[in-house]
């Protein structure tokens, strides 16, 4: 999450997730009310909106990212009233001058979505759409149509957050998923340790991680030099070696 737990200590963890292993970044936009999001992220939300964070701000960190890695995507995830505020246009020629390249809105389903995927295709954004275990063959085939970049799938029922997480039934829904669509394929919710990231890279083009990350924000307030320091590591530790397990 943008500016959580402090403004100051995005930008370095952003870089030192690279050097851990991260292939990719998604980088929360907050917002007020994060319907698909449990506890943790919740609260990092509410804690980034403390220091003001716009969806402005959160460009902005994506453009100084910029400055020395061109290569690492990063993708911004958030809901869509923000977007809103700003126009689609707006957001969609910003987030591209800024170096996004690709926006996961959790709130905007594909059947409402023709304006603004005209919008971002034509930025040259990849739109990420998300599937569920409740998807339907129907949905799969209307989200195979209009998504790029990488489908992300919901392993779970319920928020981030959750704990459980059946590889079997992941496997299952991914070749279902994969008769219809040809892109690769992320799975989230439920991944929390490098045992769980393994196995589902078995499977899974992406493995994506977020709570288990956002967990190690509340260690400290994140104010002092140290405190961020400390973030940084714990957060490097795990991605490190959550990369070790899956390349073994």
């Amino acid at each position: 999450m943008a500016h959580d737990p402090s403004p100051e200590i995005t930008l370095p963890l952003m870089h030192a997730m690279v050097d851990a292993g991260a292939d990719a970044i998604e980088l929360g936009a907050p917002f007020s009310d994060p319907m698909a999001d449990g506890p943790v992220i919740q609260a990092a939300a509410e804690r980034s909106l403390a220091h003001g964070t716009s969806m402005h701000d959160v460009l902005d960190l994506v453009k100084a990212f910029r400055e020395t890695d061109n290569e690492t995507p990063v993708i911004v995830m958030g809901y869509l009233n923000p977007i809103e505020v700003m126009g689609y246009r707006a957001f969609a020629q910003q987030a591209a001058e800024s170096g996004v390249d690709g926006v996961i809105t959790v709130d905007m389903p594909p059947i409402e979505a023709h304006d603004y995927l005209v919008e971002l295709n034509e930025a040259g954004i990849d739109p990420v759409f998300l599937l569920a275990p409740t998807s339907t063959e129907q949905r799969i085939k209307a989200l195979a149509k209009v998504a790029s970049g990488f489908v992300y799938y919901v392993s779970l029922k319920g928020v981030t957050g959750a704990s459980t997480l059946d590889v079997s039934s992941v496997e299952q829904r991914l070749a279902l998923i994969r008769e219809h669509i040809d892109l690769p394929v992320g799975v989230g919710f439920g991944i929390s340790d490098a045992e769980s990231a393994a196995k589902v890279a078995a499977c899974a083009d992406a493995v994506v991680v977020g709570s288990a990350i956002v967990k190690k924000m509340t260690l400290n307030n994140g104010q002092s030099e140290q405190e961020r320091a400390t973030i940084i590591k714990e957060i490097s530790d795990i991605l490190s070696e959550m990369r070790a397990a899956m390349d073994a």
